[in-house]
């Protein structure tokens, strides 16, 4: 790969950016500014490298994709772009002669930009990295958090709050553009008159809300590809000053700051009015500031809406940005003059919608008088979008009218946004085989029916070159060494690997791979305080947003299952095991909480049992974050998929695991069973109910029975009672025993079956380096690239 800015160039650029962007000298330089001066030197490139992009996108005329999310994940931004443009060994070689520093110690510097939460902008986040190096004109759009989703804290087992306060480190990647400022509107009531013939909308009494875009730039790995990330700040467009002459000074700042706590936090806790009514404010500031950018750079290249949805690809991810659906449509009508008709081709014809999961969350619904408060016009919208879409179906179908009304926008005073955004796309896609089958087989069945060629699926796919290339350098050594360098842009061609398969040295050297990278983990859970654990035991990882659904508690369940075991008897001969959790609660999820706190009182309650502790351990990793990942999936062994199946759409970590050689010990849930299908049935642990096995059994599913049949899952659930480390885990108990929503303990003797297959395999180091080359040499097809690569030709049919 040819490096993009010389070594000459960049050291000069950076001793510039000290002298003169930071007035420090160069012995003066600390990493901290040395990080700043850096970061601003290759932000800069990345700007105008952006620009020639942009210029050749309008000369050839091409069709430009618009990625639409609330979040997005990205992590560090240094090391990633350094790497992309081909210059990370170049930087390295500077700092190190120049200024006597470290580009691991700068790269510590930068915090994770506190832009996403989970899974939806981790995704959105390898998106923009592939469409960038596959040369796609494509730019993405959120809201630019001050203070992102939250920092973790584990305050004596329980998960704390703690404001993510990462602009101070984080902004230097961005650009502000006040310049393109632009208002958005909220609340006020619409006029209406015709006047020769005319429709006219006026809109008045509203209030406003600025906002303005800062720029952040995703270089693609050698390409001429860069990926725009455009986010809003909210701002105030001024203050009262009627109120502030007369005295009321309180009120007047007070407005100001209720207008710019739009963009304070990530997902703030909805199960209350206000904060039903924040996150309604957001969505639609995102999507009115979004779309206002898009449509003035199509007419400053086009002049005319005419041809919009042949040149703008708008992806919808989850419904959060379904919002814009009824704002392209109020653009098109009130401010351009189009037909119903032809405002509503050119809207359909745009967007294009991903169910990102069947998790009610994902699935919003608004109360309908909230919303009519807050977007008049929109309310209007919708209902005539509703009517037109109720009429055609009677007219085409033999559908009855609870059908129908379980498919319109607007019933019972509630306004659903993933019906819209089925109504009201061209296409709409899943994110695995068996979850596109379940929105076409359950949650959109009705649409299925009358509209089938709307329905696709693309699997989700990771930043490949991030997970392997950038994090596992020995893995990425071993690759070069067996394929040369090809596979970095083309990961299929790992399937090159399958080859080495019986090969006992490659098998080997894979082996010793993996014991560095356990031992380096190791290593740096021990210098930041966090644990002490046996690089030589097998590392068991379970990292993810923490839900019911994706059960943690069912691998907590057989922790105190096998700690109850070597109480009975510490003699007993187990293969040692660290058990490493991370993931975060939503603020307001008191039962996920509570498997948190479960988890962390189970982990003190085994340290206490030096006997038991060397061959059994827990780590919970606080805070989680992309930059603690890179450190831990190079370590990892074993995979945790546990999902109830028929719940998790796809996910990614699985994918991540995979490419870095750890075994997935899963369900047939999400992408679980195409990993299956990719990496062979004999190099994966599956076990549990399928997805229609699981429908099936709902319904006369008791959990109690499992209680009082299985004297073990009976002795573990009542430990949670009487107590681990001292504390009553009585609810989370009881849930289980009475209700058990995702079939835990129907499941668990299942899991723990699959889990002593496992360990045997374990026992074999040859067999188990075999089975996690073959998982290496499948993940190709799970890179981001091959996903985008499907989202254009299927969906937005862009070159």
């Amino acid at each position: 790969m040819r490096e993009e800015i010389k070594r000459s160039e960049l050291e000069s650029l950076l001793a510039q950016k000290l002298e003169k962007g930071y007035g420090v000298a160069r012995e003066d330089a600390t990493d901290e500014i040395l990080y700043k001066a850096l970061a601003s030197v290759i932000k800069d490139y990345l700007a105008e490298k952006r620009r020639k992009f942009s210029v050749d996108i309008s000369s050839h005329g091409r069709k430009r994709v618009y990625y639409i999310c609330m979040e997005f994940l990205l992590g560090r931004s240094l090391k990633n772009n350094l790497f992309n443009l081909g210059i990370e060994k170049s930087a390295r070689e500077v700092l190190k002669k120049t200024y006597d520093a470290n580009l691991d110690a700068l790269y510590e510097q930068e915090p994770d930009a506190g832009l996403g939460n989970g899974g939806l902008g981790r995704l959105a986040a390898c998106f923009m990295d592939s469409l960038a190096a596959l040369e796609y004109p494509a730019t993405g759009y959120s809201i630019l958090y001050e203070f992102g989703i939250f920092k973790q804290r584990i305050i004596d087992g329980w998960q704390t709050e703690l404001p993510d306060n990462w602009l101070p480190g984080g902004e230097v990647w961005l650009t502000p553009r006040p310049d393109q400022t632009s208002e958005v509107h909220f609340g006020g009531e619409i006029q209406e008159f015709w006047d020769y013939g005319y429709h006219y909308i006026n809109y008045v009494n509203y209030k406003t809300v600025e906002a303005v875009p800062y720029d952040m730039y995703v270089s693609g790995y050698d390409s001429k590809g860069v990926t725009k990330l455009r986010l809003f700040k909210a701002k105030s467009p001024s203050i009262d000053m009627g109120l502030f002459n007369s005295g009321d000074y309180a009120r007047a700042i007070n407005q100001n700051a209720m207008a710019e706590v739009i963009s304070k936090i990530l997902y703030p806790n909805d199960n209350h009015i206000e904060g039903k009514q924040l996150r309604l404010e957001q969505q639609y500031f995102l999507v009115c500031a979004a779309l206002n950018n898009i449509t003035t750079t199509h007419l400053k290249t086009y002049g005319t809406m005419d041809n919009f949805h042949e040149k703008v690809a708008i992806q919808l991810n989850d419904t959060h940005p379904a919002l814009m659906i009824p704002e392209l449509m109020r653009v098109l009508l009130d401010e351009c003059g189009y037909s119903w008709d032809k405002a509503y081709d050119i809207t359909i014809n745009t967007f294009s919608y991903t169910n990102h999961t069947v998790m009610s969350e994902a699935l919003e619904v608004w109360n309908e008088d909230l919303f009519r408060t807050l977007l008049p016009r929109h309310h209007q919208i919708l209902k005539e979008i509703d009517n037109r879409f109720a009429a055609e179906i009677r007219g085409v179908t033999d559908k009855s009218e609870a059908e129908i009304a379980g498919m319109t926008v607007i019933s019972k005073h509630q306004i659903r946004m993933a019906n819209l955004s089925v109504i009201a796309s061209h296409a709409v896609n899943g994110v695995s085989a068996i979850h596109s089958q379940i929105i076409k087989d359950d949650v959109f069945s009705g649409f299925y029916s009358v509209m089938p060629k709307k329905f696709k699926n693309v699997t989700n796919g990771i930043s490949s070159r991030r997970w392997l290339n950038q994090s596992n350098h020995g893995l990425t050594e071993l690759c070069n060494d067996l394929l040369g360098s090809d596979y970095v842009k083309n990961m299929t061609k790992l399937e090159g690997l399958r080859k080495y398969q019986n090969d006992a040295q490659v098998l080997e050297r894979l082996g010793a791979v993996k014991r560095e990278n356990k031992e380096n983990f190791a290593k740096y859970l021990k210098s930041r305080s966090i644990g002490i654990i046996d690089p030589a035991s097998m590392f068991d990882v379970q990292v993810k947003r923490m839900h019911e659904y994706k059960r943690q508690h069912l691998n907590a369940l057989n922790i105190i299952s096998l700690y109850q075991k070597l109480l009975d008897n510490p003699q007993l001969d187990i293969v040692p095991q660290t058990f490493i959790f991370g993931a975060k609660a939503a603020p307001g999820y008191y039962l996920a909480k509570q498997i948190i706190r479960l988890i962390c009182q189970l982990q003190k309650e085994i340290e206490k049992r030096p006997d038991i502790s060397e061959k059994l351990r827990i780590v919970y990793l606080e805070d989680y974050k992309v930059s603690l990942s890179e450190v831990l999936m190079p370590a990892s062994e074993v995979s945790e998929q546990i999902s109830l199946a028929g719940t998790e759409a796809s996910g990614t970590g699985n994918m991540k695991l995979m490419l870095n050689g750890a075994i997935t010990l899963g369900t047939l849930d999400g992408a679980n069973i195409e990993i299956k299908e990719a990496c062979g049935d004999e190099n994966i642990i599956i076990f549990g109910m399928n997805a229609q096995e699981a429908k099936a059994a709902k319904a006369a599913y008791r959990p109690i029975e499992y209680y009082n049949g299985n004297p073990d899952i009976k002795r573990a659930i009542d430990l949670m009672v009487s107590g681990v480390n001292g504390n009553s885990f009585e609810e989370l108990a009881n849930s289980l025993k009475n209700s058990d929503p995702y079939m835990v303990l129907k499941d668990f003797e299942s899991y723990r079956e699959a889990r002593g297959r496992m360990t045997r395999l374990y026992r074999e180091p040859a067999a188990w380096n075999r089975m996690s080359l073959n998982n290496i040499a499948g993940a190709g097809r799970f890179s981001a690239d091959e996903a985008i690569r499907k989202y254009a030709a299927d969906i937005w049919r862009c070159n």
